[in-house]
């Protein structure tokens, strides 16, 4: 069976997964890097220099099985790139996901084709429009909820998560966009298991009741 999965979604203390105001210079605004630097040392990130381990266990589980990811206008590029018909997104002429890959956002735009098999797509829809498209894309394979937080509380009210990977960070934030608001009581639908690393993080899943 097909599943959705988010994975690597960092928040911090209070539930934020990124800071603000979000630019081109500064993508998780006020936050920086300070989100990810538990992923930087692993070796899924840093092939020559990164180290094994919990962490590293965790963010490999990224890519195997993923068909399709979906994600948010605010996860594809800074607020405006709309407007600019040169933006491509962040990752250069070859991104990393190697996949379909669809996002939401009002502005329609033709399908842009890059390097390594990924393909954007540019999708006005709600998210089980979305999901039914990325299903079809992904051809029997799983559907990856790429973020930011917004897309993927979207995906999680709608009740069409069946695993979700976050990586609590011990660094508060105090403002940004939380993940957390509106969900009271998600718990209730999922097994949950929290472990907690060398590095300071926990990583918590949510693996939705009855998923095999």
């Amino acid at each position: 069976m097909s599943l959705t999965r988010v994975h690597n979604l960092s928040i911090s203390l209070d539930g934020f997964a990124t800071g603000e105001p979000q630019s081109l210079e500064a993508p998780f605004g006020h936050a920086g890097e300070r989100l990810h630097r538990w992923m930087f040392a692993t070796r899924y990130w840093d092939e020559d220099g990164g180290s094994l381990g919990v962490d590293n266990a965790f963010a490999e589980r990224h890519t195997p099985g993923v068909g399709a990811e979906i994600m948010g206008a605010n996860k594809f590029g800074p607020p405006g790139w709309q407007d600019d018909p040169e933006w491509k997104g962040w990752w250069g002429p070859n991104p990393p996901f190697h996949t379909p890959t669809f996002v939401l956002t009002h502005h329609a735009k033709p399908p842009m084709e890059m390097e390594g098999g990924t393909t954007f797509h540019f999708l006005d829809a709600s998210p089980a429009e979305a999901l039914a498209t990325a299903r079809e894309a992904a051809g029997g394979r799983d559907v990856r909820i790429g973020g930011g937080a917004t897309v993927v509380r979207d995906f999680l009210l709608a009740g069409l998560v069946d695993h979700l990977h976050l990586v609590q960070v011990p660094i508060l934030l105090g403002r940004g966009v939380r993940l957390w608001d509106g969900l009271e009581g998600l718990e209730e639908s999922f097994d949950v298991e929290a472990v907690s690393t060398p590095s300071g993080v926990t990583h918590l899943t949510f693996t939705r009741k009855g998923t095999t």
